[in-house]
């Protein structure tokens, strides 16, 4: 096994541990992994705290993935003139499962939301998500109208389609990343590569509470998409394979009875 692929198995192959002792914890972290995306995390920070700069208890992680531009250099900069950034570096690439995981095991929210670096999510969606999260596990967006080639708006509504009729589950938008949810369920979950893709179907397969929410999408504002039909449709396909197979082999058992004399 190679280091990089050794980092990956230890960063996710497993549920994830509560963050170590530290700073109280706080409302909502902001988990956003980021890989070469210098141009676009400045103004990321800009539009987070324009929505979230007056309220308490937030904080923003981002974990930098082993970038090859400036993408550390800018997280730093953030996170030495504001505390509520928190800045996570990987040594290496480790794929976005593993940074994801990196971010929700350093944050302190008791809600955590995820979305993307690349500014096609919009902040502004959290607030209506985060009220909606009142009463369930999770919400996790689905994109209205997707500022995306036709090419790839196409390849993933087929994709969508496929992940729905194996893995038994119904989600409109499996490759949105803009979601929330409470941060001890997220913990729960196995987390193992190609994961982030399918965490709304995990949840649910734990019996947990997760609906659906109409977002935003914006054009990326800077940079290039790092992912593409080559690139991804026969890792995602063997991820699905291995979602469908945890789903026919989870425990379900119906406990009776249980009776402790004293």
């Amino acid at each position: 096994m190679s280091h990089v692929s050794a980092q990956k198995s230890a960063l996710a192959s497993s549920a994830l541990a509560p963050p170590a002792a530290g700073p109280e914890p706080c409302e909502l972290s902001l988990v956003v992994p980021a890989f070469d995306e210098e141009p676009n995390l400045r103004l990321l920070y800009e539009r987070v705290v324009a929505v979230f700069g007056a309220r308490s208890g937030w904080e923003l992680v981002l974990v930098d993935d082993g970038s090859r531009d400036g993408t550390a250099r800018v997280m730093r900069s953030l996170a030495l003139a504001d505390p509520r950034v928190v800045a996570v570096f990987f040594e290496k690439n480790c794929g976005q499962t593993a940074a994801l995981a990196a971010g929700v095991r350093e944050a302190r929210g008791n809600r955590i939301a995820t979305l993307d670096a690349d500014l096609q999510n919009d902040p502004a969606d959290l607030p209506a998500l985060l009220a909606l999260l009142e009463g369930h596990d999770a919400v996790v967006g689905y994109r209205l109208r997707r500022r995306d080639a036709f090419v790839r708006r196409a390849s993933s509504r087929f994709a969508n389609w496929v992940r729905n009729r194996i893995s038994g589950d119904h989600i409109r938008d499996t490759g949105c990343s803009l979601k929330v949810f409470r941060a001890e369920v997220l913990r729960t979950i196995p987390w193992f590569e190609g994961m982030h893709r399918f965490l709304p179907t995990l949840l649910r397969y734990q019996g947990f509470r997760v609906i659906e929410a109409p977002v935003g999408h914006h054009p990326r504002h800077a940079g290039q998409s790092k992912y593409g039909i080559r690139n991804r449709a026969w890792r995602a396909f063997k991820d699905l394979l291995a979602v469908r197979w945890m789903r026919g082999r989870m425990i379900r058992s119906s406990v009776r009875e249980v009776l402790r004399a004293r």
